[in-house]
C-alpha cells in the first residue's frame, strides 16, 4: 500500500511545487513593481505639491499686482475726466460774459444803474423762539451770570473735598 499512501505520482508533485515556486516568484515581482510604483507616485506627488507651494506666492503677487493695475487704470481714468472737466471750467473762466453771469448769481452783483432786489421764500415758516434766552441781555450781564455759575460749581467741588 505504499501506493495508495502516496496519492499523487512524483512527477505531479514537482509539478505542484513547480507552481507554488512559480507563484510567489510572480508575487514577490508584483510586489516590487507595487513598491516601485508607490514610490514614484511618492516621488512625483512630493514634486507637484513642492511645485504648488513654490509657485503659490509668486501668483498670489500676480494676482495681487493685476487688481492693483486696473485700481490704478480706474484712478487714472477718473483723474484724466477730472483734467477735462477742469480745462473746461479754464476755459469758460477765460470768457468774460460767463464771469459777469456767475458774479450776478452767486454774488448779487448789479450794474451801476441797477437796481438788486432779493426775494425770500415765504413757502417754509420759520420759527421764532419767544425765549431769546442770552441773546437779549446785555453781554456783562451774561458774563456775570457764567462767572455765578463757575462759582456754584467750584463751591460744590469744594463741599464733596
Amino acid at each position: 500500500m505504499p501506493a495508495d499512501r502516496d496519492r499523487f505520482s512524483t512527477a505531479t508533485r514537482l509539478r505542484a511545487l513547480g507552481e507554488h515556486a512559480a507563484a510567489r516568484v510572480y508575487r514577490a515581482r508584483v510586489r516590487r513593481r507595487r513598491n516601485r510604483l508607490t514610490g514614484r507616485a511618492a516621488l512625483l506627488a512630493l514634486v507637484v505639491c513642492s511645485m504648488v507651494v513654490a509657485l503659490a506666492y509668486p501668483m498670489r503677487q500676480y494676482i495681487s499686482q493685476r487688481s492693483d493695475i486696473s485700481d490704478q487704470r480706474r484712478q487714472a481714468q477718473k483723474e484724466r475726466e477730472d483734467v477735462k472737466k477742469l480745462r473746461e471750467e479754464k476755459a469758460r473762466l477765460q470768457d468774460p460774459a460767463y464771469i459777469e453771469q456767475q458774479a450776478r448769481e452767486r454774488l448779487h452783483f448789479t450794474r451801476p444803474g441797477e437796481t438788486g432786489y432779493s426775494v425770500v421764500d415765504g413757502g417754509g415758516e420759520a420759527e421764532r423762539s419767544s425765549d431769546q434766552g442770552a441773546a437779549g441781555r446785555p453781554w456783562y450781564s451774561n458774563l456775570w451770570d457764567s462767572v455765578d455759575a463757575a462759582d456754584a460749581a467750584d463751591g460744590g467741588a469744594r463741599a464733596k473735598r
